[in-house]
């Protein structure tokens, strides 16, 4: 509440700001040109004895520029401080959902734990318990590793693992995986593929991608999830068009969701939580790839598509793709499909 009134305030003294320079300027003009007009009409009937300067055009334009340019620099001051709170509330959100996200899983663990050595468990409840704190724990590292690997990418020291897969094969393995990590049924995806073009892939950062894709198709789908993904050629790229059924995106959203720490909160599920990294890591994943990134949808309640293109691998000496090879042992190296 106190970092809108904020933004309010200095939003209003902004304008405000500018109000009164803009009107210090329009004064400014109206004196000069009044002046000289005055001069004009009634100069010549002035005693030759009375001497009175006209207005000096030098000193007007340079009070103009003057003004003009302490106006831009408070446009760009102003800007810089909306941008900075705007990053200090998505930082604050980030925090605020880590923590969450932390002391969940960690509550259940302990919980679990406690309940195993004050109480005589029987086997199979035993198990159960194992399964959970096994779950939660693997939700840990899954966050944990999300956030290390945001930190590396952008100090850029994750290391590379480029290779030359077929795109038919490897991409619809790396989908049916991620799907396999979800365990959901047959029923609920379907995979089209019509391509065997050659692409340059990272698997491993590949499969965060799709784990993450799938992960907020599930999410953000309470009616049932329904997966289409569609793999097709086109010219010199390879596109991957991932689509759910879920709630989708309303347009003003759309070119927010790829951005750090942006979550975009719906009224339909109100209690979806995560840390606003996944997207991003996603889109920074695919652009190291030297690929793009885009959504799609037609409104609320009408699904979500994420399109990914991909370049397809050629042997040209100077391409974008034979420089992700060469920092690789063996750059020249065609990778198992099956990873």
């Amino acid at each position: 509440m106190k970092k809108k009134r904020s933004l309010w305030l200095l939003t209003t003294a902004f304008i405000f700001a500018q109000f009164a320079w803009l009107g210090l300027l329009g004064l400014w003009i109206y004196w000069y040109v009044a002046n000289y007009i005055i001069f004009q009409q009634v100069g010549d009937k002035l005693s030759p004895q009375i001497v009175i300067d006209s207005p000096s055009v030098l000193i007007f334009t340079g009070g103009i520029i003057l003004i003009v340019a302490i106006a831009v620099v408070m446009s760009f001051i102003f800007r810089y401080f909306i941008v900075q709170m705007k990053m200090t509330n998505l930082y604050d959100n980030f925090i605020a959902n880590v923590t969450h996200e932390l002391k969940s899983p960690l509550a259940s663990i302990q919980l679990y734990l406690e309940t195993l050595l004050n109480k005589n468990v029987g086997e199979e409840k035993r198990k159960e318990f194992i399964g959970m704190m096994l779950a939660d724990s693997n939700r840990l590292k899954k966050l944990i590793d999300t956030i290390l690997e945001v930190s590396r990418l952008e100090r850029k020291v994750i290391s590379h693992h480029y290779l030359v897969y077929n795109a038919g094969e490897a991409i619809p393995n790396l989908i049916s995986r991620s799907i396999g990590h979800f365990k959901l049924p047959e029923a609920s995806y379907k995979i089209e593929c019509d391509t065997t073009a050659w692409c340059v892939l990272d698997l491993e950062a590949m499969q965060i991608v799709f784990d993450n894709l799938t992960d907020n198709a599930i999410k953000y789908s309470p009616n049932g999830v329904s997966i289409v993904v569609r793999v097709a050629e086109k010219q010199d790229h390879i596109t991957i068009e991932f689509t759910d059924q879920g709630i989708g995106i309303s347009n003003k959203d759309l070119h927010k969701i790829f951005s750090k720490f942006e979550r975009i909160n719906s009224a339909n599920i109100p209690n979806v939580k995560g840390t606003g990294l996944g997207l991003y890591l996603t889109r920074e994943i695919i652009k190291s790839h030297g690929g793009k990134i885009s959504a799609k949808s037609e409104g609320e309640n009408r699904g979500t598509g994420i399109i990914i293109e991909l370049p397809v691998y050629t042997d040209k000496k100077r391409s974008y793709l034979n420089t992700l090879l060469k920092r690789n042992v063996n750059p020249g190296l065609k990778g198992d499909n099956n990873g």
